[in-house]
């Protein structure tokens, strides 16, 4: 058996009791409201009454996990003898995997006989998710610590990951689209196609007319550039839009003989950005 653990941190958006059945620990991004010092958790709140709230007109503000978080956490596995592994949220939009870089050089020189490797996925919400959920099966093939790392640093650019969402006002807030264009895309019924590049942002691709387009353009792109259509794990995940995500499942199964792997709520953290009626598709293709 491994004598190696791997951690990752709740932008991954897979619920706790799924990464607890995989055997994974983890720790928790936070947020809170404007006008508000409380800060919460993707287990203090779920996802439905965050995202009733965001409708409502409530602004969420995230933070990063910190340095002495990570540390404290990597260490209980480094005491009890374990290498660790860390499986971590983009640093293209967050802190969180810097974070975790700098625990695991202070630990090095405390456990120099341990191994300790971090992996920046480069990737967010189920895409982050789906890189850990295929290093966890490498590892379970018999693959080293130094094995399970490199293919994920190599997977991790094969993860094709696309969105829309269904408000413009929340890419407005984060500086993804202008006020005006917002205003005027939201008046029109416009939906941007996005995705993550290799450096972990996002980027705005397309732009569609409808729900129902939107969503469609997504399923093109699993078309164009999944690696099997019809086998393979597929990861979405949505903003309190069960019923999108539902559909778009339902567009790769009658298209391509494609089934769905895992349907998840963008968490808190991740949703906090994106807002409500995010829907992204996560998929190993030709790319990102």
């Amino acid at each position: 058996m491994s004598n190696y653990v791997i951690f990752t941190d709740s932008g991954c958006d897979i619920k706790p009791d799924l990464l607890s059945e995989w055997g994974v620990p983890y720790k928790s991004l936070n947020f809170r409201f404007d006008g508000s010092e409380k800060e919460y958790s993707n287990e203090d709140m779920n996802s439905s009454e965050f995202y009733a709230k965001m409708r409502e007109g409530a602004v969420a503000k995230t933070s990063a996990v910190n340095v002495e978080t990570f540390a404290s956490a990597f260490e209980e596995y480094l005491k009890d003898g374990k290498d660790l592994l860390y499986i971590g949220f983009s640093s293209g939009l967050s802190t969180t995997f810097n974070s975790a870089r700098l625990a695991t050089q202070q630990l090095a020189d405390k456990y120099p006989e341990r191994k300790i490797i971090t992996v920046d996925t480069l990737a967010a919400s189920a895409g982050q998710g789906l890189i850990l959920k295929l290093t966890l099966d490498k590892q379970k093939e018999g693959a080293t610590i130094e094995e399970a790392a490199a293919f994920a640093e190599d997977i991790k650019f094969k993860i094709s990951i696309w969105f829309t969402v269904d408000d413009l006002v929340y890419l407005k807030r984060g500086g993804r689209v202008s006020p005006t264009a917002a205003f005027f895309g939201n008046m029109l019924g416009i939906k941007p196609v996005l995705h993550m590049d290799n450096e972990g942002h996002l980027i705005p691709l397309s732009k569609v007319r409808g729900r129902k387009t939107s969503i469609a353009a997504l399923a093109d792109k699993y078309g164009a550039l999944a690696t099997k259509l019809d086998s393979g794990d597929i990861f979405i995940s949505h903003g309190d839009c069960i019923a999108d995500a539902q559909y778009l499942a339902e567009l790769l199964k009658t298209r391509y003989g494609a089934s769905v792997s895992l349907i998840t709520d963008v968490g808190t953290v991740i949703g906090a950005h994106s807002g409500p009626g995010t829907l992204a598709l996560f998929f190993v293709g030709k790319g990102r």
